[in-house]
C-alpha cells in the first residue's frame, strides 16, 4: 500500500531553514556559524549554497560565505531536497506549457512525484528535468524551486538558469507569485472567505502537517477561498494561496471542516461524498513576473480529466 505521507508538499517552496543569528555570533564568518547551526552538512557543501544564492540575511540574498556577522540577523537557508548529480536522467514526458531560456512551466500529473525521496529514486519530475534541460544537472534541485503533492495536479515553474532560479526563490518569498488552486471539498460552502492560522509540524504525527501555534514552531499562511459550485456534500472551491506552507490548503480546508474530497491524510470517510483515488486539488493559475526581464506573466491549466469526470458524475456538465 502507498504511503499517503510520502513526497508531501503542497505548491511552495522548500521548507527553508531559518532563525536568528545569535548575538554571541557578532564579528564571526558567515559559514563559521552556518556550521555550528548545521552539523549535519560539511562547511564545503555550506559554502557551495550560500555561493549558489541559497541564503538570505534579513531577507536579503548573501553569497559571500566569509561575510563577517553583526549578531541578531534573521537567517533563512533553502535547503536542497536532492544533489541532481547523484540522479539519473530519464525521458519522462512532461506536458510543457511556457519555455524560454530561462524558465520552464509544465502542467504536473496527479501520480508524479517532484523530487526523488526514499522509495522513489526514479521516475521522478526531477530525473524528467535532467533529461529535458541538460544543463539543469548544475542547478540546485535541478531548477524546482516549489513542490506540488505527489497527487495534486497543475502548474509549476521551473528555473533554467542559477539567475532564474534566485529571482524565482525571491518572489516566492516576496509572496509575488500569485497562485490559483480547484479543489472540492466536503460539506456546503456557500459563503466566500480566509483562513488565516499557523502552519507547523504535527506534534505527535511529524510527518503530517496541522494548525500549530506560532509560538510552537508554526509559520503563518493564509488561504482564500471561493465557492463555485455546490453540489450534494460537497463543493467545488476556488482556493488562492498567501503563503506557501506544506499542504497548506489541504490544512486550512481541513481546519474550518471542509477537507478535500478524497485526501487520505486530513480528509474523512464518509459514505456521502463522492469516491475519488486522490486529494481532489489542481493548480489551475499560476503568475509571476519573468525573472529576465520583468514582465508579468500568466499561465492557466483546466483541471484534468479525473477531476472533469468527478464534476460530472456530480451533475455539473
Amino acid at each position: 500500500m502507498n504511503d499517503p505521507y510520502q513526497n508531501a508538499g503542497d505548491y511552495s517552496p522548500s521548507e527553508p531553514f531559518d532563525m536568528a543569528v545569535p548575538l554571541t555570533s557578532g564579528g564571526r564568518r558567515l559559514d563559521q556559524v552556518l556550521a555550528e547551526l548545521l552539523p549535519q552538512h560539511s562547511r564545503n557543501r555550506l559554502q557551495g549554497w550560500i555561493r549558489d544564492g541559497l541564503l538570505t540575511l534579513d531577507g536579503v540574498t548573501v553569497t559571500e560565505p566569509k561575510r563577517k556577522l553583526a549578531g541578531g540577523e534573521q537567517l533563512a537557508l533553502l535547503l536542497p531536497d536532492a544533489t541532481p548529480s547523484e540522479e539519473i536522467p530519464e525521458d519522462i514526458p512532461l506536458q510543457v506549457v511556457f519555455e524560454d531560456e530561462s524558465i520552464l512551466v509544465l502542467n504536473k500529473p496527479a501520480g508524479l512525484v517532484v523530487h526523488p525521496g526514499s522509495g522513489n529514486r526514479q521516475g521522478t519530475l526531477l530525473n524528467a528535468l535532467l533529461h529535458h534541460v541538460p544543463g539543469s544537472a548544475a542547478l540546485p534541485r535541478a531548477g524546482i524551486v516549489h513542490r506540488l503533492d505527489k497527487d495534486t495536479s497543475g502548474l509549476m515553474v521551473v528555473a533554467k538558469t542559477l539567475e532564474a532560479q534566485t529571482d524565482l526563490v525571491r518572489q516566492l518569498q516576496a509572496r509575488t507569485v500569485k497562485r490559483q488552486y480547484l479543489a472540492l471539498v466536503a460539506g456546503r460552502l456557500e459563503r466566500s472567505g480566509g483562513v488565516d492560522v499557523p502552519i507547523g509540524r504535527h506534534p505527535v504525527q511529524r510527518i503530517k502537517m496541522a494548525v500549530v501555534p506560532e509560538s510552537r514552531g508554526g509559520k503563518a499562511a493564509l488561504t482564500y477561498y471561493r465557492p463555485l459550485l455546490l453540489f450534494p456534500g460537497c463543493t467545488y472551491v476556488e482556493c488562492t494561496l498567501e503563503t506557501g506552507r506544506t499542504h497548506q490548503i489541504r490544512v486550512h480546508m481541513a481546519h474550518i471542516g471542509h477537507p478535500l474530497v478524497g485526501d487520505p491524510v486530513y480528509g474523512k470517510r464518509d459514505p456521502r461524498l463522492p469516491v475519488f483515488a486522490r486529494q481532489a486539488l489542481h493548480a489551475t493559475r499560476l503568475a509571476l513576473l519573468h525573472p529576465l526581464t520583468g514582465q508579468r506573466m500568466q499561465w492557466e491549466a483546466p483541471p484534468p480529466e479525473d477531476m472533469r469526470q468527478l464534476l460530472e458524475d456530480l451533475g455539473y456538465c
